[in-house]
């Protein structure tokens, strides 16, 4: 599937996304399992049914510091006998959960700590193994950063390259902040052996307020590299957006399957992940592109890439939302976690 399921807010009782409260009962363990179980099913439901003339592979993405998210994906995977063929897991090492299942912490008190070094890397991918290890397609480095050394360390490259070798899992990271351009471009540069390029795909922010990156992703997607799309709902805020709202209406669609589609139908055709925690927001996010309630109908996406009315509003949304790279970060930095 081209819209997968994310569980940076379903895997931890805490998160950055707007009005959680709203959305989720129960924040113990048991709690936040359930929740996560039901929306993976609703995925795995929604697969079978919008199968039409190709079968819709499920896809999770999880990572080491979304709190008990590759425990909670393995445990459902198994108990459901789903097997390894029937399903596209992809998941993240480099940040280790240090909030010990607690939404609020002291000030300064950081919910997760990055660390992109060789040890930390064989430890999480031990972990990772044990967890979901015969599920796994991707793995990615978590919010690779200038700073964080990831993209000189060989020692650390030549580990991600034996991974590939070995474990048959694809190799890709994600980035982060106002450079995810520079930092793109700095990865796909990035060579084991003088031969084969390390990175398969990389995981970006980009949505309707975050545009800085398109140049980039277009010459990542040129090059082969696998685009996929995290935050496209920048955490919530999109919809808080009044342009979206006034054009969602004039296609009769929902705000978020506007936000989702104008980034489904960029030319550097990415993967989308949805960062729903409930059933509906989750076949919402999924109408963005798919036809869900009607199935002989377009789909926002295709609406967007098909028709006139589509490329003016596309167009429209795309010129009138654009942030400054670095307002926006500043202002998702601000975001506190509830």
């Amino acid at each position: 599937m081209r819209v997968g399921l994310g569980l940076a807010a379903l895997g931890r009782p805490g998160y950055i996304n707007l009005q959680r409260d709203s959305h989720l009962t129960s924040r113990s363990v048991e709690g936040m399992q359930q929740q996560a179980n039901k929306v993976i099913d609703a995925l795995f439901q929604q697969s079978r049914s919008l199968s039409k003339e190709e079968k819709l592979i499920p896809w999770l993405d999880c990572a080491r510091s979304y709190g008990l998210s590759e425990k909670f994906v393995g445990e459902f995977l198994r108990s459901n006998n789903v097997s390894p063929t029937d399903v596209y897991v992809s998941s993240k090492w480099g940040y280790t959960y240090v909030a010990d299942w607690n939404v609020e912490l002291g000030e300064g008190e950081p919910h997760e700590v990055k660390d992109h070094s060789l040890e930390n890397f064989l430890k999480q991918v031990q972990e990772t193994s044990e967890h979901i290890g015969e599920y796994v397609k991707l793995y990615q480095v978590h919010s690779a950063t200038f700073d964080s050394g990831i993209l000189t360390n060989t020692k650390v490259h030549e580990a991600l390259s034996k991974c590939r070798e070995e474990k048959g899992w694809k190799i890709g990271l994600s980035v982060s902040g106002p450079s995810q351009d520079e930092l793109i471009r700095e990865a796909m540069q990035i060579k084991v052996s003088g031969e084969q390029r390390l990175f398969d795909s990389v995981q970006c922010t980009y949505n309707i307020l975050e545009q800085r990156p398109h140049d980039a992703l277009i010459e990542a997607h040129e090059s082969g590299m696998d685009i996929i799309i995290k935050e496209g709902l920048a955490n919530g805020r999109t919809l808080c957006n009044p342009t979206l709202k006034e054009l969602s209406s004039t296609l009769n669609c929902q705000p978020d399957q506007l936000a989702l589609a104008a980034i489904l139908a960029q030319p550097f055709q990415p993967r989308v992940l949805s960062g729903s925690v409930t059933v509906d927001q989750l076949r919402s996010n999924l109408g963005s592109l798919y036809s869900i309630e009607d199935p002989d109908s377009m789909s926002v996406a295709e609406r967007f890439v098909s028709t006139a009315e589509g490329k003016e509003v596309l167009q429209k949304l795309m010129e009138s939302c654009k942030m400054e790279s670095k307002e926006y970060w500043d202002n998702r930095s601000a975001l506190k976690w509830n």
